[in-house]
């Protein structure tokens, strides 16, 4: 990694913490800089305001979710493999104490700002992997429903409920044992519903 690359992932990493322990309010540039071992110019250099640096995080979330989900429907193999690898890259990222601790951190400030909460809302709309695949799987006569959107929904839904707000709401992470057979009963509870017969 680059010597820039290296100093904007420390500030980064260290105004995550600074979230996390004080939110957005009450976090200071100061004491990001000091946390990240740069001085506050490297900071500036890097984030011109609190609010940049705060959308950074946000974007490095849903860049890793749209790096991680990528998993497109394939005519011709098998549906329940291919939910089985559409859930298991869903699952990495619930299995990532990282990515877990980014996200309850952005969430905690969408609680007290509604207009990055709609921000946030756009952009987990504009990822739409399970929309497409679920489209690709209907025109594909693999699974019966007539919105595929909403049977997407209730696929991650399945995962969610179990592997993601559990541990957003209470801390740590689900492991990779508990992911794997929350996967596999999602798959088969979705097969159940929408399978086309």
């Amino acid at each position: 990694m680059a010597p820039i690359e290296q100093k904007r992932e420390q500030i980064v990493e260290a105004a995550v913490q600074e979230f996390q322990e004080r939110g957005f309010q009450g976090a200071s540039m100061d004491r990001i800089s000091e946390r990240a071992n740069v001085s506050k110019r490297t900071v500036y250099n890097h984030f011109d305001s609190k609010e940049a640096l705060f959308k950074a995080i946000v974007e490095l979330i849903f860049g890793e979710i749209t790096e991680a989900l990528n998993v497109v429907y394939d005519p011709g193999q098998p549906l329940k493999a291919q939910l089985v690898a559409l859930a298991r890259a869903e699952g990495k990222l619930m299995c990532s104490e990282r990515f877990m601790r980014l996200v309850r951190m952005a969430m905690s400030e969408t609680i007290r700002d509604p207009g990055l909460a709609a921000e946030m809302n756009a952009k987990s709309e504009s990822i739409s992997v399970f929309n497409d695949f679920m489209a690709a799987a209907k025109k594909a006569g693999t699974i019966s429903t007539n919105d595929p959107v909403d049977a997407g929904a209730q696929f991650i839904g399945l995962i969610k409920s179990r592997a993601f707000w559990p541990y957003v709401l209470n801390g740590g992470n689900v492991t990779d044992k508990e992911m794997e057979k929350i996967v596999q009963t999602s798959v088969e509870t979705f097969l159940a519903r929408f399978a086309a017969r």
